[in-house]
């Protein structure tokens, strides 16, 4: 169903936008709240009339937004979380985070104008959010969630303990094949390599002498 908003509204769009909703979310939420109107012949009517007294109004907020989204341009933010096991987050980010981080940027922008794909983020890593300063002005905005300090940290003793807990293991290893070395007793009999037995092959008969008969 197409509506017409009459106010903005978060992760949906700005006053005078029309957009499309399920009918129930429009009838049931949006329309008794008076957020919105369906979006008629007449209504879209009513509208244009609107944006064109308001024309002038609506081009300074147009170069406004504009302003304010050139920022972003090699804009780099990175979102310190902690971290559990993996890359996993404790607890996750979300479109008020990155708001924060943008207006410590120096970019002004409210949370209910940023649009994260599964509105929350899990896992450290780049990601991508539309960031919309006017109905007319969208930006895609790459930013990146990165382990905080302490996250950082607590990793780099896990790695160490477990090094250590790996050497210890190949050490008592070593030490282990030295001992069985050690006991090994050549001289003792049972080590020994048995002698090898030469038998001799016995001589064959001696041919008997011919008789003067045979001669």
């Amino acid at each position: 169903m197409d509506i017409i908003l009459k106010q903005d509204v978060e992760n949906l769009g700005f006053e005078f936008e029309i957009v499309s909703v399920k009918p129930g979310f429009a009838r049931n939420f949006l329309i008794p709240q008076g957020k919105a109107v369906i979006a008629t012949a007449k209504q879209r009517e009513e509208l244009n009339k609107t944006l064109e007294t308001r024309k002038a109004d609506e081009a300074a907020l147009i170069a406004t937004a504009t302003e304010k989204s050139a920022k972003l341009t090699g804009l780099e933010v990175k979102i310190e979380a902690k971290v559990g096991a993996g890359d996993k987050l404790f607890g996750s980010v979300n479109n008020g985070d990155l708001a924060d981080a943008l207006n410590k940027a120096g970019v002004e922008i409210e949370k209910k104008n940023i649009k994260i794909p599964g509105n929350t983020i899990k896992r450290i890593g780049k990601n991508s959010a539309k960031i919309r300063f006017h109905r007319e002005v969208e930006v895609d905005f790459d930013f990146e969630v990165v382990a905080d300090k302490e996250s950082i940290e607590r990793a780099e003793a896990a790695a160490k303990a477990k090094a250590e807990v790996a050497r210890m293991d190949a050490e008592r290893q070593a030490n282990a094949n030295k001992s069985e070395e050690s006991s090994f007793n050549y001289d003792n009999p049972l080590y020994a390599k048995p002698k090898e037995v030469k038998v001799e092959e016995e001589a064959a008969p001696a041919a008997d002498a011919p008789t003067t008969e045979e001669a």
